[in-house]
């Protein structure tokens, strides 16, 4: 069996949330509160890649303002959803993250496991006025949100289409979906670079500076790495780096809020309100970080790996060689190199987390029923991002300077989202 050890365990127990579909209808593997469950819940239903950071974001969002209508314990978001006294906060909770999940999720076998899992939240909630009150206050905070989201330009989905071939300009590879109209491999997700965020001001303002010029030293280095390690049949790739790589590329881009702070949050003992202001705030700047990830994207328009290394015998650099064989470990997505997205993502949640819970002296533990027998334990936050940006350039798929870039972008984001929204009304 491959096990990657991160940090020794410290003895806490530690809480696993098993990144596969689980059984909606079933009791979550550790019950502590509804916003826990129903963020798992969310994150096995809307969390996926495509859209799962917006997704995540509304449901979270909507429980928080449900909760906080309630509790008042937290500056609101909106500010627009009024609670009667007495209102049950966990009826409110699962009623706003059911009716956000309710709207996105149309498989008829999904929705009949939501329909389940409500009747099993509500089932435990005595009944009566105050569950009644909260389940009509959920219903608002849903409503609420998702209006507000309905017109933030994450749909209809828009393609790009490449420019005309040069050194470190994007090129579509492989697997990238071909557009109907020319015939041409195109860019994907093109519509995210100009979402409205839900906090920061302008993804414009978190924009990395610009990648390596192709002909540097560092562009060379970077991309020396990946040609060496990144390949499908590369023979100085560690097995452990396989194995992140891999890990990392199927865990989805919302692994953070959906599996790591349920973790944190039970360890620690959190309760209702607290987890709905902290579950919303990692969402927010996840969904923020990707935002503003793919605005510099598109912006500077660099190639992948993939690209740059079968052109890497002709790409203006006196000290690259070039490999037109070249096949990453994973499949390249379909959108331009720098920055990461992967490390915008995970270092705006961990970052975030990092702020909400302490940096160290956790016992997190991360499975992929993908990838049996690949068990990952960590003690502390950072060692999570390093394994993230680790399994993109392992993967074959990134240059270190996007990771690099990417790391920033997401704690910036991070830092701005945490000092500026859900602020405790009593410190």
């Amino acid at each position: 069996m491959t096990t990657r050890i991160n940090a020794c365990v410290s003895g806490k127990l530690a809480v696993k949330f098993l990144v596969g579909i689980l059984s909606l209808s079933a009791p979550a593997v550790v019950r502590a509160d509804v916003v826990v469950d129903w963020t798992v819940i969310a994150g096995n239903t809307a969390g996926g890649v495509n859209g799962g950071a917006r997704n995540m974001a509304v449901v979270s969002l909507a429980m928080f303002e449900a909760v906080n209508a309630i509790t008042g314990d937290y500056e609101p978001y909106l500010g627009t959803v009024s609670a009667p006294d007495g209102a049950s906060p966990d009826a409110a909770a699962v009623a706003a993250a059911y009716r956000v999940l309710r709207t996105y999720v149309t498989a008829p076998a999904t929705v009949a496991a939501l329909d389940a899992a409500r009747a099993a939240s509500l089932a435990a909630i005595p009944a009566g006025q105050a569950k009644d009150d909260g389940i009509a206050v959920g219903e608002a905070a849903a409503a609420a949100v998702m209006t507000l989201a309905a017109s933030d330009g994450s749909s209809p989905a828009a393609f790009f289409e490449p420019l005309p071939p040069a050194t470190g300009a994007w090129q579509a590879t492989p697997s990238c979906p071909v557009s109907a109209a020319t015939g041409l491999r195109v860019g994907i997700s093109y519509q995210v670079a100009n979402m409205r965020p839900l906090a920061i001001p302008s993804p414009r303002a978190f924009r990395p500076e610009p990648p390596p010029a192709a002909d540097s030293y560092r562009y060379y280095m970077a991309q020396r790495e990946v040609m060496t390690v990144g390949g499908v049949a590369s023979t100085e790739r560690p097995a452990d780096r396989t194995d992140v790589a891999r890990f990392y590329n199927g865990i989805g881009n919302t692994f953070g809020v959906r599996l790591i702070a349920p973790q944190l949050a039970l360890a620690r003992g959190d309760g209702l309100a607290q987890n709905a202001r902290n579950f919303a705030l990692i969402a927010m700047a996840v969904n923020d970080a990707f935002i503003a990830s793919f605005e510099a994207k598109y912006h500077y328009g660099l190639w992948r790996p993939e690209t740059a290394i079968r052109a890497g015998g002709d790409d203006d650099n006196g000290w690259t060689a070039g490999d037109t064989s070249f096949m990453p470990l994973i499949t390249t997505p379909c959108f331009p190199s720098y920055p990461s997205n992967h490390a915008s993502g995970s270092s705006a949640s961990l970052e975030m987390m990092r702020r909400l819970y302490g940096e160290a002296g956790h016992d997190l533990t991360l499975e992929n029923p993908a990838l049996p027998g690949v068990v990952l334990h960590y003690g502390a936050l950072h060692q999570i991002l390093a394994d993230v940006s680790d399994a993109r350039v392992y993967g074959g798929i990134h240059f270190r300077f996007d990771q690099d870039a990417g790391e920033r972008l997401g704690r910036e984001v991070a830092t701005f989202v945490e000092k500026a929204y859900l602020r405790p009304v009593h410190p």
